[in-house]
């Protein structure tokens, strides 16, 4: 008996014909108002970048607690066990504060030259991110003078493209 479907076998043991199978398309979902305005938000810059720099600032402080409990006093062995809490204390504290300002401002400048680099140029490339790189490079370093704010530049936006380029690879 033979089955009257186009993908059966038929009883002589060759097989029909297959259709080809049609691709599976997915329904194309308008973003609501919200979404909209949610997108609008971050795509200002001035939010990117005090975003940037507030996510910085926090790096900035768990970096300074973490890299100021390492520090040990000088006089150790004549310190009591106060006096080493309280040293240790306060170089996590003035680490902490010294790393969050940094990183605050090199968050803040390399989201925002990014940003108006980006907008400016009407594309997202590697360009982009070398020349955030080389403005917050010598931006950080420009109380260096002109060799520092040089080698800064060159430097951070170096960093910047290898950073990039990692980030893209694992995305």
């Amino acid at each position: 008996m033979a089955s009257s479907h186009p993908d059966a076998e038929s009883n002589n043991g060759s097989s029909v014909s297959k259709e080809p199978e049609k691709p599976q398309y997915e329904a194309f979902r308008m973003p609501t108002t919200e979404e909209i305005r949610a997108q609008e938000v971050w795509n200002n810059c001035a939010v990117r970048s005090v975003v940037s720099g507030v996510m910085g600032g926090g790096l900035g402080f768990a970096m300074g607690i973490f890299l100021g409990a390492l520090d040990n006093p000088i006089m150790q062995e004549e310190m009591t066990g106060r006096q080493q809490f309280m040293y240790t204390m306060r170089q996590m504290g003035q680490r902490s504060w010294s790393s969050a300002k940094t990183f605050a401002v090199m968050g803040l400048v390399f989201s925002a030259a990014e940003c108006v680099i980006e907008k400016a140029r009407a594309k997202h490339d590697t360009t982009n991110t070398v020349v955030a790189g080389c403005v917050t490079g010598g931006t950080m370093s420009a109380k260096g003078g002109p060799k520092a704010a040089c080698v800064g530049c060159a430097g951070f936006a170096a960093f910047s493209v290898v950073i990039e380029k990692f980030l893209d690879r694992h995305t």
